[in-house]
């Protein structure tokens, strides 16, 4: 299977060590390709008016990639354009960290807390785990008060500040579980279970494993993306005379195993 990861911002720092993680976590049959937006597009996405601005890049990348990759997942935690992006995939299985992470959560115990880089993440995110159903298992969102661009240069803070904040969650929210809420914390989850005895749910893994299994799925009983009703995609005359998509995505960076 080919599967699609889209780092949805104009940063190219995180690109080669999510591609290694994600190459060491997939199945044997499982190619990844791994893109990057132009670096005139925001570097982070800390603010909803900057999510604004790369839905466009989103919707034009799956479109593109639509029937091309067995699945595509949109690497941030805002799950930034899942719903858009479902509607113009075609068979293509499009996944996001929060829907794929608290999914699994509940699976794995009756709680769980997220934790996320800032205060300014909650209500956005809440927002999004009320929309999935997850609401009430979810018993707090701690911030860390790390900036996202840090949580890989400064290692031992940020290792610091999850096993604290970890720690808070599960002896005092309750939490049975807990969910790294950003891609960019990978590296950690395995040293915070090991100390803090819960599962640990990591932000890149879940969409990207979440999306093998839907894969499995579609490919063995033809569970494909409904097309009725809500999940209707836009009638490909309109799409055609209008010229939507006439005009390719753009990118920056590219990682696939050619490269690699």
């Amino acid at each position: 299977m080919r599967i699609l990861w889209i780092n949805p911002f104009g940063y190219e720092a995180f690109n080669l060590d999510t591609y290694q993680v994600l190459n060491a976590a997939k199945n044997t049959d499982t190619q990844v390709d791994l893109v990057s937006l132009p670096s005139d597009r925001p570097r982070h996405l800390q603010y909803h008016s900057y999510e604004a601005l790369i839905v466009p890049d989103i919707v034009r990348l799956t479109y593109q990639a639509a029937n091309q990759y067995e699945a595509v997942v949109i690497g941030c935690f805002y799950d930034i354009g899942l719903r858009e992006a479902r509607e113009v995939s075609g068979h293509t299985i499009v996944t996001a960290p929060c829907d794929s992470a608290t999914s699994i959560a509940r699976k794995l115990g009756n709680t769980f807390s997220v934790l996320v880089s800032s205060r300014k993440c909650i209500p956005k995110m809440r927002e999004n785990i009320r929309l999935y159903g997850h609401s009430h298992n979810m018993v707090s969102m701690r911030s860390l008060n790390v900036d996202v661009h840090d949580f890989q240069l400064d290692k031992d803070r940020t290792c610091s500040q999850l096993m604290l904040e970890g720690r808070k969650a599960v002896e005092e929210d309750g939490a049975e579980v807990l969910v790294l809420g950003c891609t960019a914390t990978y590296g950690y989850f395995q040293t915070m279970q090991d100390a803090l005895g819960v599962p640990v749910v990591d932000a890149a893994l879940a969409p990207f494993k979440y999306a093998e299994f839907l894969v499995d799925l579609a490919s063995r009983f033809q569970w494909y993306p409904s097309r009725k009703y809500g999940s209707e995609d836009p009638p490909t005359a309109e799409v055609i005379e209008w010229g939507l998509f006439n005009r390719p995505a753009e990118v920056g960076a590219i990682l696939n195993s050619e490269q690699i």
